[in-house]
């Protein structure tokens, strides 16, 4: 085990180890991708706030295990108004499986997003979808490949990768990647704690070219707003939607009256702030 590694939560070292034992796919794909940008437009312009509602059967962070057909939470997230949809496809700890993906994007017209531990390229071709998650701690790692080999990878498919971070370092790598979809992860892998000052601590540094989530830690309405106000231009929720009425969920925290802030100009404000 790596120094890095020895400070992940023992839940994450496990998800990790499953993830570099796992062999996906058999063939390369080639992904005729739904552009997630114009969906998060399209949900502004409605007067709704951007939501990609997850579906997601149970996680090492939650009780208990939610057993309806995925098609059924994905097809009552869209009608609530989800901007798109998170899909697990990890099996062993988030109860999850690719053809739960497969069947999800056959009977919605919004984005899916494959919610995963991806650390080697062989592992992209395991199932179409419209955006990959690519986790930037996990890469870059003995026994992964770098950050770089799997966002081109996963571009030359069709892929819309989204890159999440944590930390500044990390959004740097993202950054230079070339990454234009973002999430910043309010929860520390770490310890699995949720700040959701992380995300306001790192969004003025995003800049508005990049489309940026918040995730984890939103529950509430005035979660939203928060997120909202710090420049999120969609959000990433889970448990928040699952644990209920999903349909009346999403629609509860898609219809917040709430202003997305403009993180180029704040970015501007601290850069004259600290000259001056």
């Amino acid at each position: 085990m790596n120094a890095s590694e020895d400070k992940l939560a023992p839940e994450v070292r496990s998800i990790l180890a499953s993830a570099r034992e796992r062999s996906d796919g058999g063939g390369t794909v080639d992904v005729d991708a739904r552009p997630f940008p114009e969906a998060v437009r399209a949900t502004e312009d409605a007067g709704r706030i951007p939501v990609v509602a997850e579906v997601k059967p149970t996680s090492p962070t939650t009780d208990g295990e939610r057993a309806d057909d995925p098609v059924d939470l994905a097809t009552a997230m869209e009608g609530g108004g989800a901007s798109a949809l998170s899909v697990l496809t990890e099996p062993e700890h988030f109860g999850g499986s690719v053809e739960n993906l497969r069947r999800v994007r056959e009977a919605v017209d919004v984005p899916v997003l494959r919610k995963d531990f991806v650390v080697r390229e062989a592992q992209l071709d395991a199932v179409e979808a419209d955006l990959l998650l690519l986790i930037a701690r996990f890469l870059d790692e003995p026994g992964t490949d770098s950050l770089a080999t799997l966002y081109e990878a996963a571009r030359e498919r069709g892929f819309q990768p989204l890159v999440e971070v944590h930390t500044r370092e990390e959004l740097e790598r993202a950054l230079d990647v070339g990454a234009k979809i973002i999430g910043v992860n309010n929860r520390d892998l770490g310890q699995l704690v949720v700040d959701l000052g992380t995300f306001e601590r790192l969004a003025p540094d995003v800049p508005n070219d990049v489309t940026l989530l918040a995730e984890s830690g939103i529950s509430e309405v005035a979660d939203v707003r928060r997120m909202r106000e710090a420049g999120a231009d969609a959000l990433l929720i889970g448990t928040a939607i699952m644990d209920g009425d999903v349909r009346a969920n999403t629609e509860r925290l898609t219809g917040v009256d709430a202003q997305r802030g403009n993180r180029a100009s704040e970015t501007a404000t601290d850069t004259e702030t600290e000259t001056q």
